[in-house]
């Protein structure tokens, strides 16, 4: 057991903490039992190494534990854990796992499909409180940034770990309009300006909804490549809603056309 913070291989690990740090070693962590499961469970996510607090294993982490017992372990003191941990009150398991953002060509749609396309989103827990909507809603989610990270530890919490699950791509904004005419999708914009109220939108057929950051919403690009513009109605003095909440209106209002259950 490590009992050191100052361990050349906790350092190590800690670095994985920062963007940089993910980004030279190619990995990132996964932290708390319902991500991990999650992750655990993605064929995109090759998983290196769970880090082990024995004194603090909730039940659920110590079935996770006893599932794959054929993953290397590391087990660790629980000041060694508040160190790696991002959260505040760490439990006592950590996992370290890579996985690569896929790009358009590999992104698989299914029939009448729905999919978010995330415009600018660059909050990590904006994104992934998009991607647990997709998740529920059945949508792939398409990030138009490759500088946007998908696996940082708050995008992950805030997705509870859907981002492992969701279909989604990783591409460049001219690159997905041009997909996106490609795949013959109805293009719906979200943008306050618009005169159509979002249930006025037709989404009962293949569509791709576009979802800008709070700040400035979509550029004239993106709103030239729609079919439509639609809007969320404001009675109050805010002028907009957050981006995963206008995300989540309008694919269950896509869901609530197609009658899905």
């Amino acid at each position: 057991m490590i009992t050191s913070r100052q361990n050349p291989r906790v350092k190590a690990l800690a670095r994985l903490k920062t963007k940089k740090g993910r980004r030279e070693a190619g990995a990132f962590l996964v932290e708390g039992p319902r991500e991990i499961a999650r992750a655990l469970a993605s064929p995109r996510v090759r998983p290196e190494l769970l880090v082990v607090d024995p004194a603090n294993l909730s039940p659920e982490e110590a079935a996770l534990l006893a599932a794959h017992p054929d993953l290397p372990r590391l087990e660790v003191a629980p000041p060694v854990m508040e160190k790696l941990a991002y959260r505040e009150h760490p439990g006592g398991l950590l996992l370290v796992a890579r996985s690569e953002a896929p790009g358009l060509e590999a992104l698989e749609l299914g029939e009448n499909p729905l999919v978010l396309v995330a415009v600018g989103l660059e909050k990590p827990g904006n994104l992934g409180a998009v991607f647990r909507s997709a998740d529920a809603a059945g949508a792939a989610v398409v990030v138009a940034d490759p500088r946007v990270e998908p696996f940082a530890p708050q995008t992950i919490r805030a997705s509870t770990g859907t981002v492992f699950a969701v279909p989604f791509a990783l591409a460049p904004g001219e690159a997905v309009r041009n997909w996106l005419r490609a795949k013959e999708l109805s293009v719906v914009a979200t943008s306050p300006g618009a005169e159509t109220l979002f249930w006025d939108a037709d989404l009962k057929g293949p569509a791709a909804i576009l979802i800008g950051p709070e700040e400035t919403g979509l550029d004239a690009a993106w709103l030239a490549a729609s079919d439509q513009a639609v809007r969320v109605p404001m009675r109050g003095s805010a002028d907009s809603l957050n981006a995963s909440v206008t995300a989540a209106l309008l694919l269950y209002e896509a869901l609530r056309q197609r009658r899905a259950d």
